[in-house]
């Protein structure tokens, strides 16, 4: 390394940090610095050890150096609180079930439900079960994320403007509010369960085949002791409020903004087996342009603002990682070392169950279990409500769970059965483990620890090796399948869980790539029946269409892979098109929509009318057209829910009895109504002139944060980003579910990553709407536009080329 940049570094970072910093491989560089160019500030932080700085390049990533572990992962939490204090904090109040005493006794009831799924075991376990440094990195980072706390409630640093329009302040945290959270990941299926059970009650078992798929095939009854008809449709409100986001209302809105409605929730839990996921793809050397693996991952979630995800670099001796991972957790869960790529998708294990119990007449608070009465465990917290005097919180437990709801006059309890409840499944925590793993073996040595969610997780290394693994806490069920509530008198029991070894992976695929998309991707000989992994899975269109053009290209560039992220083929469209082919009608709506699709591609583009009719045609005319004939008694309850599509296409596909005497005919009329109602939909919409029809005129992006609604009118103007055309659908590589009543994107990949293995400083990434939560920040809404048209910056990893972005240096001090 020249001399010059000694100098350099040494005048930039102080002499403490600069050794460990000018003897680490994966830092060293030989071009003149450029960072005299860059925006330099200074600060001394409480806590730190020593120098150290901050690299923030112009899109608003930035890049920690450290000269040692500790203030890494305390700069970490400090940077956090830098960017997204109101985020974090909001995170943190909300798992914890702080609501009401920062924002009234509107929220009292979420608080409750909330504390209902903390975790309440054993502190040393659960710290033990995330690895050997799990601890050490979090109370680093919450000390970083406590200094920049303690520095604005002192007045040092500025508050955010959110907790302004709140009339808030942020709180300290301690280390175990990290991973006590549990409401925020992702589990599976008990509002299925629940939504089954309604159907089989309103017109039997059967009727749900036209709600999901079971892969692989499998049959379901009702379990023996279950009548379906005791589950009442509101079983599932607490559960609702701990897992949904917080909302915020004018005074007048705010009950109804926090009511539950079950139609409403559960159509929208069954919409996320499609909607909440990933993408993931790995290509062997053997088949890209450079001769190196290519790792494309994009999660699917939730649209928000400020993003759910936030990228950024650690480095420090022994350690050197960038990625993105959750603004309020230590370390990364997507991304790379210097010397192995990691990426993420739901494989969707079957993780929580739905209780049933018996309650003793005579006492409320036991249940049947076995042949006499079990007391509940009853717990009581203090709860702290705004302008109020502090409440006593009763909450209740069985062996099973939390009580979420007691139907009095029938005396019956419900709880939840949930992996939150074992040591090591707070969600993502477990990636502090994985992203310092340097080869195959120490991955899945990682592998072996993680809990939640549960997660396809794809790997490269530099040396050429590619793989994947499928890891999660999966509960073994011997004699139930999860698909339905079971009684919770002991007849139905988890016998602990599968091991790593005893669910699938691959190394070193035979066709030289390997890819995931939430679909079913158990191995043909997966023995199902001994290991019940789950049987709800996402519909295989994306990975149809991901695995179709990667199987057409033996040398795949990362212009191909960010291409394929933002392809927009409807598999699902081509299955229905070929349905409509023999088709005609004298109907002039039908006739236009049979016109404008027989010849689609199938592309859900922006600028195409027929992907307008198609998209509102799913979304809201073909399921209840069809359910009317084919299942009248549960079309109320299947038919308002776009994710029963599939399900419904593999139905139109194969009509049976169900369609009555001549189930083709019946098929045929069916598609033709429902086209015909859609077309006419489209034109009340978008005009007359279908010339001017484009489904981008109806799907938008629109980023609006969650205080709006508390915000003077130019400060709610400044916190919305949007709105934004955008292709896609939920059911196409370019995932973008919407709502059903306005097209709006809700859902889809909010960050995108393309790694060239190797050659780090090549590969590209995106995150939208900004890196920043600040909404007077540059980086607030600066990618949006960028990931709207399918664009990326890079994902720099060299210090030279950090540099050579760096938009703001920020030195750092002990105070």
């Amino acid at each position: 390394m020249n001399t010059d940049l000694n100098r350099v570094i040494q005048k930039l970072c102080g002499a403490a940090i600069c050794t460990a910093l000018l003897a680490s491989p994966a830092l060293a560089r030989d071009k003149p610095n450029p960072l005299g160019s860059a925006r330099q500030t200074k600060s001394d932080v409480a806590g730190l050890n020593a120098p150290a700085r901050i690299l923030v390049d112009v899109w608003g990533i930035p890049h920690i150096y450290a000269g040692n572990e500790h203030d890494l992962f305390f700069l970490q939490g400090f940077n956090a609180a830098r960017d997204r204090l109101w985020q974090i904090d909001l995170w943190r109040k909300r798992g914890l079930g702080l609501l009401a005493r920062d924002f009234g006794q509107v929220y009292a009831e979420q608080d409750k439900a909330l504390r209902l799924f903390l975790y309440r075991g054993d502190m040393n376990a659960e710290w033990a079960a995330y690895g050997p440094k799990a601890k050490t990195y979090a109370d680093a980072f919450v000390a970083g994320v406590n200094a920049y706390v303690a520095d604005v409630r002192a007045g040092k640093r500025p508050l955010p403007t959110e907790f302004r329009i709140a009339g808030t302040m942020p709180d300290l945290w301690v280390a175990d509010d990290v991973v006590r959270i549990r409401s925020h990941g992702l589990t599976r299926n008990v509002a299925s369960e629940v939504k089954r059970s309604l159907v089989a009650c309103a017109a039997g078992l059967d009727a749900d085949r036209f709600r999901v798929k079971l892969e692989p095939a499998w049959t379901t009854k009702i379990p023996d002791g279950l009548d379906p008809c005791s589950v009442p449709k509101a079983v599932l409100a607490a559960y609702d409020l701990a897992t949904r986001p917080v909302a915020f209302a004018a005074p007048k809105d705010q009950k109804a903004a926090l009511a539950h409605d079950p139609d409403k929730y559960l159509t929208q839990a069954d919409q996320q087996r499609d909607t909440i996921g990933s993408n993931n793809w790995v290509i062997a050397a053997s088949r890209t342009a450079t001769g190196r693996p290519i790792l494309a991952n994009d999660p699917h979630r939730e649209h928000s603002v400020p993003s759910l995800r936030y990228i950024v670099g650690l480095n420090a001796p022994g350690i050197s990682v960038i990625g993105a991972g959750e603004p309020a957790l230590p370390g990364i869960s997507i991304g790379h070392n210097g010397t192995i790529a990691f990426g993420l998708t739901i494989f969707n294990v079957d993780q929580e169950d739905l209780y049933v119990y018996e309650l003793n007449p005579q006492n409320p608070n036991q249940y049947r279990y076995g042949n006499g009465w079990e007391d509940m465990r009853i717990v009581h917290e203090k709860q702290q409500v705004k302008g109020e005097a502090d409440r006593d919180l009763e909450l209740k437990f069985t062996r099973h769970g939390p009580v979420i709801f007691v139907d009095d006059a029938n005396k019956r309890a419900f709880a939840v059965r949930s992996i939150w409840f074992e040591p090591g499944t707070s969600a993502y925590f477990g990636s502090s483990d994985y992203m310092t793993a340097k080869d195959w073996n120490g991955f899945l040595g990682a592998m072996r620890r993680w809990g939640a969610p549960s997660e396809n997780q794809v790997y490269a290394d530099t040396k050429g090796n590619i793989g994947w693994v499928a890891a999660g806490k999966t509960p073994r069920r011997l004699n139930f399948d999860g698909l339905m509530p079971v009684p919770g008198d002991g007849r139905y029991e988890w016998q602990g869980f599968l091991s790593l070894d005893e669910l699938p992976k691959s190394y070193q695929p035979k066709q030289g790539f390997f890819a995931t998309a939430n679909h079913m991707n158990l191995p043909p000989d997966y023995p199902v029946n001994e290991r019940r992994v789950g049987f709800e899975w996402s519909d295989s269109a994306r990975w149809q269409r991901i695995t179709d053009v990667l199987a057409a290209n033996s040398k795949v560039t990362l212009a191909d892979a960010m291409d394929l992220q933002n392809d927009d083929t409807a598999m699902l469209g081509r299955r229905l098109v070929k349905l409509l082919q023999p088709l005609s009608s004298d109907d002039v709506n039908v006739k236009q929509g049979l016109d404008l699709l027989k010849p689609w591609d199938a592309r859900d583009s922006a600028d195409s009318a027929a992907a307008a009719v198609f998209e509102v045609w799913i979304a809201n005319h073909l399921g209840p057209r069809l359910l009317k004939t084919t299942a009248p008694k549960a079309a109320d309850l299947i038919a308002p829910e776009a994710s029963s599509i599939p399900a419904l296409v593999a139905a139109l596909e194969s009509p049976d009895a169900s369609f009555g005497a001549d189930p083709a005919a019946a098929r045929d009329q069916i598609l033709r109504d429902s086209l015909g109602t859609a077309v006419a939909d489209v034109a009340s919409k978008l005009g007359p002139d279908a010339s001017t029809w484009r489904w981008g005129r109806l799907h938008v992006a629109k980023f609006d944060h969650a205080l709006m609604p508390l915000a003077d009118k130019a400060t709610a103007a400044q916190l919305s980003v949007g709105p934004l055309a955008y292709g896609g659908a939920a059911n196409v590589p370019r995932a973008a579910t919407y709502r059903r009543s306005d097209y709006q994107l809700t859902a889809g990949a909010s960050f995108r990553m393309v790694l060239d293995v190797g050659n780090w400083d090549a590969s590209r990434t995106i995150n939208t709407p900004g890196q920043s939560g600040d909404p007077f920040s540059g980086h607030y809404r600066d990618l949006a536009p960028l990931w709207a048209t399918g664009q990326y910056v890079p994902l720099l990893y060299s210090l030279s080329a950090v540099e050579a972005a760096t938009a703001e240096a920020i030195t750092l001090t002990p105070r």
